[in-house]
């Protein structure tokens, strides 16, 4: 299916904390589908020039590609184990009703991104994400429960985050501060706030921290360094009047003209 991010974690890896606070064990894998040995993720990449307009309705129609995309595949993984005799389940990108839900309790059934963690997929930066070597924090996750004992793929050894802050400086819901992950946790109700805000305007989410982090092969990929060029308009000036172009369309917001 050219998935290009795949990891393997053993489901007993839940079991050993690694760092405090730890995930609760209801939260657990196999204390949400009690015949899972192994918890494949997979994760899609959110392209980085479509996501440096954000928030925009560019960034949030791929965003929802993305999405149906990840349940599709999780789907179809599930579909074939529990075809070769090895019971699975797929597991929501998401796992909650709307916006208005993460506002009363913001916390999903199953985290995606420590899964990732816990498959070797990446390590916590100072924005909470989950920051892969290829695409920082910009990857979108989902999971297959499977009770199939596949070989787990190795913890990554060392931190990929540089504490620039740039994602703290750049938050505009003050929603992060300097301390490193889990020590310095996100403010979720602030942070759903701003998406709240966003949905308003039909173009929810927000998507700053993770395009702003310098972290990620798809910047030099794409020419984007270095990543502080968001705030500098004197910066590459002709991506500044592209960003502002397509966030002056397809929204509720007042249409920008020069």
């Amino acid at each position: 299916m050219e998935i290009p991010l795949v990891g393997v974690a053993d489901a007993r890896r839940w079991e050993t904390p690694l760092f405090e606070p730890w995930i609760p064990e209801p939260f657990f894998p196999q204390a949400i589908f009690p015949e899972t040995r192994s918890v494949i993720v997979i994760g899609l990449p959110v392209i980085l020039p479509a996501l440096e307009t954000a928030p925009s309705i560019w960034y949030h129609d791929l965003y929802l590609t993305i999405n149906a995309l990840l349940d599709q595949y999780a789907y179809r993984l599930a579909a074939f184990l529990n075809g070769m005799g090895y019971p699975s389940v797929c597991v929501p990108r998401d796992g909650y009703g709307g916006i208005e839900v993460l506002l009363d309790n913001p916390v999903a059934f199953f985290s995606h991104r420590h899964a990732a963690f816990l498959a070797g997929l990446g390590s916590f930066g100072v924005n909470n994400m989950l920051l892969t070597p290829k695409y920082g924090p910009r990857v979108r996750f989902s999971s297959v429960l499977t009770a199939a004992g596949l070989p787990p793929d190795p913890l990554m050894a060392d931190p990929l985050c540089t504490r620039c802050m740039l994602c703290v400086d750049a938050c505009p819901a003050g929603a992060l501060d300097a301390g490193d992950y889990p020590d310095s946790l996100t403010d979720k109700r602030a942070c759903s706030g701003q998406s709240a805000r966003l949905l308003e305007q039909q173009i929810a989410p927000c998507g700053i921290c993770i395009k702003v982090c310098p972290i990620g092969a798809d910047r030099a990929h794409f020419g984007r360094e270095p990543a502080d060029l968001y705030r500098d308009p004197g910066m590459r000036p002709e991506l500044h009047r592209a960003w502002d172009h397509v966030r002056s369309y397809g929204s509720r917001k007042k249409r920008m003209t020069r």
